[in-house]
């Protein structure tokens, strides 16, 4: 069938993007799904700062690619063994497959799913396909095997978690990853305790989620630290006690102070060293410090080594907010129904897919928490 994708054909052009156009509007064939996937009409796509980190390439992928992971759809036609999903079903897709077979699936650890990470490495589905047909001309990539920024795309169904109808597409396409990883790096990672103090180093639209999460889980204090006023504004509007502008000398000791003399817990979602660097000597004695951000491969991290021993600090990272989608997603979902988890309020724009080089513009400027591409 005949798609409408966005393509990144090269990494590294320069900002602004709506000049440079890195991505490129184009007309796709897309061929029907195989063994155990789906075809999904995309109703919603979420921009969130690790397709931008493709765009710049500070996170390389194989090119060209469809580009896109955050997203929730409908299902159209399903393919051989996909017997969970049928026609009509509403999905959310995760940007990590759980093949369910694998030594870290099989320990609960469906975010770092082997054959999963091989084949969104490779820029392929997870049965090791890519459904982008282009003839001879060239091989066209699957983005974290979903692809989102088309109106339609094929998935394994091992990306896809069932979802009500009734919540809105451009909502639950933010389950996908910023909620996932916001929240989940809070609940699972962290494992942040009723009454315990909370620092999130970057109020993009993962780490909102992640304070939603620290709220939800009954944080006395949660210190939101961003470079922005509006986005520590934003912050004060859904649970943060204490705000911190970043960016001048204090930072640290402003963070420590206003926990007490140092958060139990930081989650750091910038993908910057420094910025990871001041989240660890925010935290107190015994502190946990988890990182969500996607730093660039080069980038290195120093910390004082004793501090691991003498002090009991833990520094740890969370993909995909060490979730396991098909669990985590319904329960996310039924706390956003209940309005425990109001993740409507993380979505600033939305946005047609002519204008998605303006909408990394904005986002790359710090201009939109989350923003969605409607179909």
């Amino acid at each position: 069938m005949r798609v409408r994708g966005a393509v990144l054909r090269e990494m590294g052009l320069p900002a602004p993007y709506a000049e440079s156009r890195p991505l490129e509007i184009a007309e796709l064939e897309l061929d029907p799904p195989g063994e155990g996937e789906l075809l999904v009409k995309i109703g919603a796509a979420g921009l969130c700062h690790s397709d931008l980190s493709v765009i710049d390439g500070s996170r390389p992928r194989v090119m060209p690619m469809v580009l896109g992971h955050e997203a929730a759809g409908e299902v159209v036609e399903t393919g051989p063994n996909a017997d969970s999903f049928e026609v009509g079903d509403h999905v959310i897709m995760a940007f990590v497959p759980a093949c369910g077979a694998c030594e870290p699936c099989r320990s609960g650890r469906a975010a770092l799913c082997d054959p999963g990470a091989a084949a969104n490495v490779a820029g392929e589905l997870l049965g090791g396909t890519r459904r982008w047909n282009t003839g001879d001309e060239e091989v066209m990539h699957h983005h974290l095997g979903v692809s989102a920024f088309a109106d339609h795309a094929v998935v394994s169904a091992r990306s896809a978690v069932k979802v009500d109808p009734d919540v809105p597409y451009e909502v639950a396409a933010l389950f996908g990853c910023a909620v996932l990883t916001g929240v989940g790096a809070v609940q699972n990672s962290a494992a942040v305790k009723m009454g315990e103090t909370v620092a999130v180093f970057g109020l993009g639209g993962v780490g909102l989620a992640a304070l939603l999460g620290a709220h939800l889980a009954g944080a006395s204090r949660i210190v939101a630290v961003d470079i922005l006023q509006s986005k520590l504004d934003l912050a004060k509007q859904l649970g943060a006690t204490d705000v911190v502008l970043a960016g001048e000398e204090g930072t640290v000791e402003n963070v420590r102070a206003a926990t007490g003399g140092g958060a139990h817990k930081a989650i750091e979602t910038v993908g910057n060293a420094q910025v990871l660097g001041d989240a660890y000597a925010a935290t107190r004695r015994g502190g946990v410090t988890v990182t969500v951000g996607l730093p660039h491969p080069s980038k290195m991290l120093e910390i004082p080594a004793v501090s691991l021993v003498a002090e009991e600090r833990t520094l740890r990272g969370s993909y995909l907010g060490s979730c396991v989608p098909a669990l985590d997603v319904p329960r996310y979902v039924e706390l956003y129904q209940r309005g425990r988890l109001p993740v409507e309020k993380l979505l600033t724009h939305t946005i047609a897919l002519d204008e998605i080089n303006e909408g990394f513009d904005r986002l790359a400027r710090g201009e939109a928490v989350r923003q969605a591409v409607v179909f």
